[in-house]
């Protein structure tokens, strides 16, 4: 059930902190130590399983990771830390926007919690999704951009988080494969995450008691493939040398063209 929470004493650091704030879900997740995880909706799928990695590892470690509730980095940020999660939304908390994540905002206002500073009926716009990103941030710790172009919206969230003295993290990536995060490495505006496990060890809280370690998101895209598809080509047109990667590692067996898992 929808309900109008105090403003916490974070987002009030802010220049233009909300003047209401509504919630569904688990509100004791305010209480704990956050990190904002955002990036790109059209992102790799290395930034997505990077990402949903990452956001289990931190939740494993008694983090909870917030996120703006969108494809790409968002929903893979949400699924890897559910249900220690939190997504703010550009929209009324009555409407499940966009429409490919209904399931998991429902899911995250069962277990997580959803936030937004809009009153019933109203939609997203170009503008609030600027406005949600300064919420998702200012309640957090740490922000990490997982992936960016330039100009992006994650940019303006680093703008955000630069204002708050919130630092900033990316990920490791190719030449051009993530300007925006090159840019801000460039600048010394971030710093890389070169190990996650570190990277979340360094940010890990004393587990409450009552901390979910089950993860009903956390499914490896490729071994769900492998399962379903034993034709190895089937497998490389869709993942190319990660295969190959995965055999190495004992994950998946090759037999006369044939994949199966370990």
């Amino acid at each position: 059930m929808m309900s109008i929470i105090e403003i916490p004493k974070k987002l009030l650091r802010l220049k233009n902190p909300p003047k209401q704030l509504f919630a569904i879900g688990n509100k004791e997740l305010l209480e704990r130590k956050k990190i904002a995880i955002v990036g790109s909706r059209k992102a790799l799928y290395y930034s997505k399983d990077a990402t949903q990695k990452l956001s289990n590892m931190l939740s494993l470690n008694g983090i909870v990771v917030v996120s703006g509730g969108a494809v790409g980095i968002d929903a893979a940020a949400h699924r890897g830390a559910f249900p220690n999660t939190i997504a703010v939304l550009a929209n009324s908390l009555d409407i499940f926007y966009p429409k490919i994540n209904y399931k998991l905002l429902e899911d995250i206002s069962k277990q997580g919690l959803l936030l937004s500073e809009y009153q019933s009926a109203t939609y997203a716009t170009k503008y609030s999704f600027v406005l949600r990103n300064r919420l998702v941030v200012g309640l957090c710790d740490a922000l990490v951009i997982a992936q960016a172009d330039l100009n992006s919206g994650s940019l303006r969230s680093a703008q955000f988080a630069l204002e708050l003295g919130v630092p900033i993290y990316v990920l490791p990536h190719r030449l051009k494969e993530s300007e925006g995060t090159d840019m801000l490495l460039k600048e010394s505006k971030a710093k890389i995450i070169e190990n996650l496990s570190e990277f979340a060890d360094t940010f890990a809280e004393k587990l409450p008691q009552n901390h979910q370690n089950i993860n009903l998101y956390v499914e490896d895209e490729i071994l769900k493939f492998c399962a379903k598809n034993s034709d190895l080509n089937a497998c490389l047109r869709k993942f190319g040398e990660k295969i190959f990667e995965y055999e190495l590692e004992g994950k998946i067996k090759i037999v006369d063209m044939k994949v199966s898992l370990a």
